[in-house]
């Protein structure tokens, strides 16, 4: 637990730059903009997500928190799921910028409802304690 602090820290800061990067990728691929061929735009992402999800992990042993004993973190897995299909949507596998742009929304959506799941405790994610 002597960590503690910088890991939170450091999995907060991943999942800011995971979300600003995706947003800047699907913007780019609704606009068919030839940035996303670059190197750097193919590879930081990736390496920011796997740091998210070795830092999240971690927290997750850390603290003890299992899936199964925690409903919230169940819901927060899942749509963690849901958010990488939507993602992959949204960037390489939709066919046209307009389903593009509506799997980047859902996914924004998707990311929104794992941060009220996380800060809430709940799997009813932002809608807990109304």
């Amino acid at each position: 637990m002597e960590h503690y602090v910088l890991i939170k820290h450091l999995h907060v800061t991943a999942a800011t730059l995971s979300i600003l990067f995706f947003m800047l990728r699907a913007w780019w691929s609704v606009r068919q903009a030839p940035h996303l061929q670059q190197r750097w735009v193919k590879v930081v992402p990736h390496l920011v997500d796997t740091a998210l999800l070795a830092l999240g992990v971690t927290l997750m042993v850390m603290l003890s928190l299992w899936p199964q004993q925690h409903p919230w973190l169940a819901a927060k897995l899942l749509a963690l799921l849901a958010y990488i299909g939507l993602g992959t949507v949204a960037i390489k596998r939709g066919r046209t910028p307009a389903m593009r742009g509506a799997a980047a929304l859902a996914a924004v959506a998707a990311f929104l409802y794992m941060l009220g799941a996380a800060i809430r405790h709940s799997p009813l994610s932002w809608l807990a304690g109304l």
